[in-house]
Formats: structure tokens, C-alpha cells, sequence
């Protein structure tokens, strides 16, 4: 059975290692960074007839392109990330697509090179059949699994060119993401005095007092759920990452915690740390401090009736696709966009269930209704 052409796309991708490194140096060689898949891409998109460029540096790098229609009064960016996650412990051939029970299996078709896969496709019809009605940038973008250092040089590489609305393609079943939480990393330190552990009295155990601010994390985790968002819930904190010491027989004179915690609509790096600070000094513990506290993705809350949802939710409709405004778990570079005022919805084929997973799929009826749905979307006239 002919395959159809986002199926085929999306196989070739998958066959195209693009792991994020996320700081590591022993992943197998040739499967790091984004590169090679952001020049396949590029070769796909100059085929069509567009100006693509390469953005970023060395293998860390993205893809854009742009396509006009006349006189469209609507630009929109729709964007997919490039890297995966690595492929440690998976059960099968990460970069051996395979095709069975209508499920594409291999790292990344679901998360997210199926959405990728899906506009590719669509574009391909709309372009062949000249019925573009919209502007639309076409975005590959690296580092999204960690610092998404790929919207910045995307949006570095666009200038003064801003879209009116950003739709980013991620695993949700198809359902239209409007809300989802942010992410900011705090790094805490602890500062003691080193001795022998003969004597610890003569020092200050920077690692006890780490202990006593995890417990402090912990309980402002608790304090959140006072203060709820009526769709996405309350905001959270968790401790992920702790460290410190350099033997048993020394009493450690410096620790070191990385908290992860859920942003809701409105709240900032800023206040996260201020936060943080208050409830140390509540506790009275004053050897820990908070050195960094960056806000990784921004939360999304794009209002029901802004243009670009009520558009998408009536063509959604129109397919027989759920159109109702829906919520995430997860937070995505949607959340990043707007940070630069660059409002925008979450939208695409698979379940966040299977990213990430030593199993990992899409279903191909899901990616196929994917790619119709983005021809309808790009042969609309904007609202």
C-alpha cells in the first residue's frame, strides 16, 4: 500500500538522528544535534520554491522559511522542534522507522517530527495547487527538550518580521492548547565551614543545611496549591537535582540544589525567586542562597476569543477534529513566543503519553488528519 506523503516524510525524518546532547558527551557517535535534519529539511523546503535558511550555530542549528500568499492579511509561524530526547534504554530501532498496526514507531515521531511531517506535506499540496492563503513562516527549531535556544535564534534571525500568531506542533491528540504552564529552573546554594569529620562542631555542614531548605521547598510545594488557576491548577515545586561534599571524613563547607517549578499565567523568574528567598528567611535559615532563578519556557494563556483560537477551533469543527480549548500538562516553546508578545496555540498529532517512552509512536491516522487539517488551515481566508 503507497504510503501517504506525510507518512513518508515523517519515516524519513525519523531516520534522521537529531538528539539533544542536553550537556552530555557520551552519547553514541553521529546521533547529536540537529543539524543534519535541519538540512534535510532546508533541501525540502528550497524543492517548494522557498528561501530557506539555516539558523544557529555548529550542530545546533534551525530552519526557516517563509511562504507569501497575495494579498493574505494574516501571517502565522508555525513551528516544530527538531531534537528529540536521547534514546537510552529504548526497546526498539530508535532510527529504524517501522510501520505496524498503524502506528509509526522510532524516537521522535511522536514528539514532535510527525507535526513537522504533517505541514510538510501540506504545504506541498497547498503550493502545487496555488491556494495559499495565508503568510507562513515555516520554523524547524533546535534545543526545545532543554534551553530552546532556537526561538531566540529564530526570532533573532526574523527581525522585525513578526507573524501575528504562532501555532507550535506537539503531541496533544489533536486538541487545540491554549494554556499550559511555564518552567523556571532555581539553582540554591549552601555555604558552611570545612573541618574533619572527627570533629563537626569545629565546622558548618553546608549539605545539613541544604536538607533543611529542601524541606522548605517542599513545604511552599504545599503552600501552592492554596493558589490554584482555574484550568491549569495550582503552580509546583520540586527539588530534581542536589550535590555537594568532597569525602566523608570532611565536613562539607558548600551544597547545592536545581528546584523545577511550574509556572502559572503571570508569574516570573522574578518572582519565583522572591518566593523562594522569603520562605528561607521565614525558616531562619540564612546559610542558603538563591543564585540563579531563569525562567526556561514562559506559561501560555491565550484568551478564548483571540483571532487565531477562534480560527482554529471553527476549522477544527469543520474537520470533525475536537474543537473545544484545551489545557497541557507540559509546557512547549508556544510559551517562549509569547514572552515576546507573540500570542499563539499548541496543536498537533500523538499523545504525550508516547513521547519520551523506549516505545515511542504515532498513529498514522492521527498524522495524516493532521496534515489535512493544516492544508484547510493554510488554504482559509484569516479571520
Amino acid at each position: 500500500m503507497a504510503l501517504a506523503p506525510c507518512t513518508r516524510h515523517l519515516r524519513d525524518y525519523v531516520a534522521i538522528p537529531s538528539v539533544n546532547p542536553m550537556g552530555r558527551d557520551d552519547l553514541p557517535a553521529g546521533i547529536a544535534g540537529e543539524r543534519r535534519y535541519a538540512e534535510h529539511l532546508r533541501e525540502q523546503l528550497r524543492r517548494l520554491g522557498l528561501d530557506a535558511e539555516l539558523v544557529g550555530e555548529g550542530e545546533r542549528a534551525s530552519v526557516v522559511a517563509e511562504a507569501r500568499a497575495q494579498g493574505a492579511g494574516d501571517t502565522v509561524l508555525v513551528a516544530s522542534h527538531l531534537d528529540t530526547v536521547p534514546v537510552d534504554g529504548m526497546e526498539i530501532d530508535p532510527f529504524d522507522p517501522e510501520i505496524r498496526d498503524g502506528r509509526l514507531y522510532g524516537r521522535g515521531s511522536c514528539d514532535t517530527k510527525g507535526g513537522m511531517a504533517a505541514l510538510l506535506a501540506a504545504l506541498e499540496v497547498t503550493l502545487e495547487r496555488g491556494t495559499l492563503r495565508r503568510n507562513v513562516i515555516v520554523v524547524g527549531k533546535s534545543d526545545e527538550e532543554l534551553g530552546s535556544r532556537g526561538v531566540r535564534d529564530v526570532l533573532a534571525h526574523l527581525g522585525g518580521r513578526r507573524p501575528d500568531w504562532v501555532l507550535a506542533t506537539e503531541p496533544t491528540e489533536l486538541r487545540l492548547v491554549t494554556r499550559h504552564k511555564g518552567i523556571a529552573l532555581a539553582r540554591l546554594v549552601a555555604t558552611g565551614r570545612a573541618c574533619h569529620s572527627s570533629n563537626p562542631d569545629a565546622g558548618r555542614n553546608a549539605i545539613v543545611a541544604l536538607a533543611r531548605a529542601t524541606l522548605v521547598l517542599d513545604a511552599l510545594n504545599e503552600e501552592l496549591r492554596a493558589r490554584e488557576d482555574p484550568r491549569l491548577g495550582p503552580g509546583t515545586l520540586s527539588v530534581g537535582l542536589v550535590g555537594g561534599g568532597q569525602a566523608p571524613n570532611i565536613v562539607p563547607d558548600a551544597a547545592w540544589l536545581v528546584s523545577d517549578r511550574r509556572l502559572l499565567p503571570g508569574e516570573s523568574g522574578e518572582s519565583v525567586r522572591a518566593e523562594i528567598e522569603a520562605a528561607l528567611s521565614r525558616a531562619g535559615i540564612e546559610d542558603v542562597a538563591v543564585e540563579s532563578c531563569r525562567v526556561e519556557k514562559g506559561a501560555l494563556a491565550t484568551p478564548d476569543d483571540h483571532p487565531c483560537v477562534r480560527a482554529c477551533l471553527a476549522l477544527l469543527a469543520e474537520q470533525g477534529l475536537p474543537s473545544e480549548p484545551a489545557t497541557a500538562s507540559f509546557g512547549t516553546d508556544a510559551g517562549v513566543f509569547a514572552e515576546s508578545d507573540l500570542p499563539g496555540v499548541v496543536w498537533g498529532p500523538g499523545s504525550i503519553e508516547q513521547a519520551h517512552t523506549s516505545r515511542e509512536f504515532v498513529a498514522v491516522d492521527q498524522l495524516e488528519a493532521a496534515s489535512a487539517w493544516l492544508v484547510r488551515l493554510l488554504e482559509s481566508d484569516p479571520a
